[in-house]
C-alpha cells in the first residue's frame, strides 16, 4: 500500500479526507464483442472532461487495430489513450501523471488484455488515492475461458456490471465465436486481435450449435 503523501494534490482523496461520503471503487464493465464498450468509455471520458475533470485513459498496446494507444468505436468516434505494455506499472504511471495535474478518474479499454499486476495496481489506485477506476472489456474468450485480465477483474473489482448485446436470434449474447475463412473455430491462440471480420457475439445455444446466422451452420 502506498501512503497518502504519494497522492498529494489528488482531488478525490482530499474530498474524502475532509469528510465527504463519496467512495471510489473499481468497476469492471464487461460484455461480448460489439456491445458498445468503447463508445461507453468515450462517453464517460467526455462527461468528466465537460465538467472540467481530468481523466487518465489507458489501453493495452496489444490491441493495435486502429493504432497503438487509440480507442475507436464502431460508429467512428475515437480518442487517444496511453498504451499499456505487459511490463507497465500502472500505479507508477498514475502517480507520475497525477503530479502534473490531479486525476479524477481512470478509464481502461480492453481490460481483458491486462496482466494480474496491472489489475492489482488499479486496485491500489482506488484504495490509496480514492480515485474511481472504470475498466471495460471482454469476460470470456472464443473458447469460453477467462482472459488473465478478466479473471483478476472478477477477483478484485468492487462492482461488476454487464453491458448487454444480442445474438442474431434476439437472445442475449454471452459468448464470442471466432470465425476464420467463414468457419467457426474453437482452437488456436487465445489472443488474436480482430474485429467484426473475425468475431461474432452469440447466445449460448447458437454458440454450442455453431450457428453464425439464421441460414448458417459451421459446426467446429
Amino acid at each position: 500500500m502506498i501512503g497518502p503523501a504519494a497522492c498529494h494534490g489528488f482531488r478525490a482523496y482530499d474530498r474524502n479526507r475532509m469528510g465527504g461520503k463519496e467512495v471510489a471503487q473499481l468497476y469492471y464493465r464487461y460484455s461480448t464483442m460489439n456491445a458498445g464498450k468503447s463508445i461507453e468509455l468515450i462517453k464517460v471520458a467526455y462527461n468528466y472532461e465537460e465538467r472540467g475533470k481530468r481523466v487518465l485513459v489507458l489501453a493495452p498496446s496489444v490491441d493495435d487495430r486502429f493504432g497503438i494507444g487509440v480507442i475507436a468505436s464502431r460508429i467512428g468516434l475515437q480518442r487517444e489513450a496511453i498504451a499499456v505494455n505487459d511490463d507497465t506499472n500502472i500505479l507508477d504511471l498514475f502517480l507520475k501523471e497525477n503530479r502534473k495535474s490531479p486525476i479524477d478518474c481512470v478509464l481502461v479499454d480492453e481490460c481483458q488484455f491486462l496482466k494480474k499486476h496491472h489489475v492489482q495496481e488499479l486496485a491500489e489506485i482506488v484504495d490509496s488515492c480514492e480515485v474511481p477506476v472504470l475498466a471495460y472489456g471482454l469476460k470470456n474468450d472464443f473458447k469460453n475461458e477467462l482472459f488473465e485480465g478478466s479473471y483478476y477483474m472478477l477477483v478484485y473489482a468492487d462492482k461488476i456490471e454487464e453491458i448487454k448485446t444480442i445474438c442474431w436470434c434476439g437472445r442475449k449474447a454471452t459468448m464470442v465465436a471466432r470465425v476464420i475463412d467463414g468457419k467457426f473455430v474453437k482452437t488456436g491462440e487465445q489472443i488474436v486481435v480482430g474485429g467484426n471480420d473475425m468475431y461474432i457475439s452469440l447466445c449460448r445455444k447458437h454458440y454450442n450449435d455453431g450457428r453464425l446466422g439464421p441460414d448458417e451452420s459451421h459446426k467446429p
